[in-house]
């Protein structure tokens, strides 16, 4: 079991470095390839594979430490031989450099992942396209004749792209219509996406960029081109998201908090940027029911405890999340 607080730790760390590890699997698109840890051959039938679990790295790109996050969880929740586990590596340029890479692994700069833009070689591929990817594999019957659900999660920045990709995603579609259920869960994100110009807190004027892509929709990038903002809006408030919030990640000094003026319009910390944006999200549309906030007692900016918690195994591996979770940090 990975300790208690090094997650956290890392998670407070410079992301501008190489990373050092690289995933152990690969997955091609066309002629470029992504790394990946995955814990069945999925180029074989997986008749017994019921569930899988998409789980998003943060800002360091520590796709290693999130496999062990996601591996732990699975053992927590006993449900080891239907579900498959599947963590994507979102590389830097310099993480090419210095694994010394071939020239078809996807490579983005520093944190452009996050929010969908296109990778800067080999091919300008969007991140969504990615995941849009992966799930079409696990939509494939041939492959997976009884698979019911699907999950991505996220944590910090790793919530930020599983957020984004819930509003404007192209895959879920495909998966309902093999009878897939889809959910997100988007644990203490940074920032999140709004559907107009209304911020939690006044805007100034030095804050120009404000509304720009990912916090607004002004300069969204290319995959962001198929339905007006208002469809997405209404796809998004269908969707089932989960908002796995750390009631102690109020820190608005942590070190890899988004501290430009476009995030701190949302709020001063992660948990009351959460809650506001849920709360956005209420007034614009009072009758949603697919989302819900589960608030997390005893846990600040810690992945780990977030997804091991009563909390977090509910909202990865549960058919339903209740809307306010009384569990304590393991």
């Amino acid at each position: 079991m990975y300790a208690a607080d090094a997650l956290a730790v890392d998670e407070a760390a410079s992301n501008k470095h190489a990373v050092a590890v690289i995933a152990d699997s690969q997955f091609k698109l066309g002629n470029a390839t992504i790394p990946m840890y995955i814990s069945h051959d999925w180029a074989l039938a997986q008749p017994e594979i019921t569930q899988a679990v998409l789980m998003f790295h943060g800002r360091l790109r520590n796709a290693d430490v999130y496999w062990r996050t996601a591996k732990n969880a699975l053992a927590v929740a006993k449900q080891s031989p239907h579900s498959i586990l599947i963590v994507p590596q979102f590389l830097a340029d310099a993480d090419i450099q210095k694994h010394a890479l071939s020239e078809d692994f996807l490579h983005w700069q520093w944190e452009a992942w996050m929010g969908g833009e296109p990778a800067n070689g080999p091919l300008a591929i969007s991140s969504f396209e990615v995941i849009d990817a992966l799930l079409n594999r696990l939509a494939d019957r041939q492959r997976f004749p009884n698979m019911r659900s699907v999950v991505l999660a996220g944590h910090s920045g790793g919530a930020q792209i599983v957020q984004r990709y819930a509003v404007v995603g192209k895959a879920e579609a495909l998966l309902k219509s093999h009878a897939i259920s889809v959910r997100y869960v988007v644990a203490n994100s940074s920032s999140y996406l709004y559907f107009n110009e209304t911020r939690p807190f006044a805007k100034s004027a030095s804050c120009e960029k404000f509304n720009q892509w990912k916090y607004g929709w002004e300069a969204a990038p290319d995959y962001v081109d198929s339905k007006s903002r208002a469809n997405y809006e209404t796809q998004y408030t269908q969707r089932d998201v989960v908002y796995l919030l750390g009631e102690l990640d109020t820190n608005p000094q942590h070190p890899a908090l988004d501290k430009s003026c476009s995030a701190e319009l949302q709020g001063a910390f992660r948990l009351e940027r959460g809650l506001h944006y849920f709360n956005y999200l209420q007034q614009r549309h009072p009758t949603m029911t697919q989302q819900r906030i589960v608030r997390v007692p005893g846990i600040a900016h810690d992945g780990d405890a977030m997804f091991e918690s009563a909390a977090g195994i509910s909202a990865l591996f549960e058919t339903a999340t209740p809307k306010h979770e009384q569990s304590s940090r393991k």
